[in-house]
């Protein structure tokens, strides 16, 4: 299975801290492990509602700390998600990680964000991250479920097999494109009629 997440960041081998307990942060978790099931996550929060705790039971890699949000939970960090239902707390958070020159992303509030989490479709090896601009997280919800229902499963069959063959051929990069190319061409061709 594909471990990459939009921007396609190998989230398993970064640190993450998620800051918040509530409804958006169990979103917000629930959609990191689906992506990167090895994700290294830190969640920090004065409370934890239940069902954020069962998602997080589920993941070996989320440690949880129940306590207030500190600056001193940074340390070490490469990626900030603030998901607390405190304004002032979410504009500490960022403030605070663009000082130490992380990636940060504030649920729900595009102008304190670094990145924004994306709807995405993963079949096997096959990721497709889906991006609304901050503008309609629902519209990219709807749009990854159309996906999810139209590519088939077999999808990441086909992946494996043009990797196979990619990994026969002989010669330079030039010859290896045109190759790849003439075998692919019949998955964009349009039917003639």
């Amino acid at each position: 299975m594909n471990h990459l997440y939009p921007i396609f960041l190998k989230v398993h081998e970064l640190n993450v801290l998620l800051v918040g307990g509530g409804f958006v942060a169990t979103e917000k978790l629930e959609f990191l492990l689906k992506s990167s099931p090895e994700a290294q996550v830190t969640v920090v929060s004065r409370e934890f509602r239940q069902e954020f705790l069962e998602v997080a039971e589920k993941a070996e890699t989320v440690t949880l700390i129940e306590d207030l949000y500190h600056e001193k939970y940074l340390g070490g960090k490469h990626i900030v998600i603030g998901a607390t239902d405190n304004k002032a707390v979410n504009r500490q958070i960022r403030d605070e990680a663009k000082e130490r020159f992380l990636l940060v992303n504030i649920a729900d509030t595009p102008e304190l964000c670094d990145f924004y989490l994306g709807g995405i479709v993963t079949k096997g090896n096959l990721k497709i991250a889906i991006s609304t601009n901050g503008k309609s997280p629902t519209t990219a919800k709807r749009l990854r479920q159309l996906l999810e229902e139209v590519l088939p499963e077999e999808i990441d069959d086909l992946l494996l097999n043009l990797n196979a063959y990619r990994d026969t051929l002989k010669g330079d990069f030039e010859f290896k494109v045109k190759a790849m190319n003439e075998i692919t061409e019949g998955l964009v061709r349009k039917s003639e009629v």
